[in-house]
């Protein structure tokens, strides 16, 4: 496996509950702490009562929150939980052209408007561009992982933008950063976002290139395990 990010801990605790999207609190050495969480899905299967969950002491010392939320148990593995990761988790992914999907390319351009939205990377090669828009993907059941884990506007606006782009010309990619060590293939939750998996199926069958990346968390490395294909059934 290849290592991919070095993400340090600082404690582990129990989860208490989930405030907001954005808050949840932590039982850290019997302290009830506030902490941060970033990631936009429900996490239903991760962040319940008395799980076991990672935690980093915030750099910024002015935050509300003195902790971040890195992670939390899943059976016997740690599942990432942090989308603030993700740029830079996909960043080196891009540049490490043994692993990358797109080994070829000479320019990677985070954060490019396109349309009404703002897609995650454009890649280039000479006149060739990529549109490419990743997302995380945290949940998976008998072996499949499974995305969205909650309803999602913007992941069906990202899937019609990279629609009409193909129209034009361009490539088009989803990248699925899945930290399920678990999955053994990829599927879009057609109970969950009936709507993101019709789009999604007709995105793939117009050309759009999908990579669910599968990674494992553990001794405060993310590393790189492979990439899983799509599920069959579909």
């Amino acid at each position: 496996m290849d290592k991919i990010l070095e993400v340090r801990t600082d404690a582990e605790g129990r989860f208490v509950e989930r405030k907001n999207r954005f808050l949840g609190t932590v039982d850290i050495d019997g302290k009830k702490e506030e902490v941060h969480v970033r990631d936009p899905g429900r996490l239903e299967e991760i962040l319940y009562e008395g799980n076991r969950v990672l935690v980093k002491k915030a750099e910024n010392k002015d935050r509300k929150t003195d902790w971040d939320l890195i992670a939390g148990k899943v059976k016997d593995n740690w599942i990432f939980v942090n989308s603030g990761y993700h740029r830079k988790i996909t960043e080196r992914i891009l540049e490490d052209k043994k692993i990358s999907p797109y080994p070829e390319v000479e320019k990677i351009n985070p954060e490019v408007q396109l349309g009404d939205s703002r897609i995650d990377f454009l890649l280039e090669k000479g006149d060739e561009r990529i549109w490419l828009e990743v997302k995380g993907c945290t949940l998976a059941e008998d072996g499949v992982a499974l995305f969205p884990d909650a309803p999602t506007n913007r992941g069906r606006r990202h899937m019609e933008e990279l629609r009409k782009t193909m129209e034009n010309g361009d490539r088009t990619a989803l990248l699925f950063l899945v930290f399920r060590p678990d999955a053994e293939c990829f599927a879009p939750k057609e109970s969950t976002d009936p709507e993101f998996a019709e789009v999604f199926r007709k995105a793939v069958d117009e050309g759009l290139e999908v990579h669910p990346l599968k990674f494992r968390f553990n001794n405060d490395f993310l590393r790189y395990v492979s990439e899983i294909p799509i599920c069959d059934f579909l």
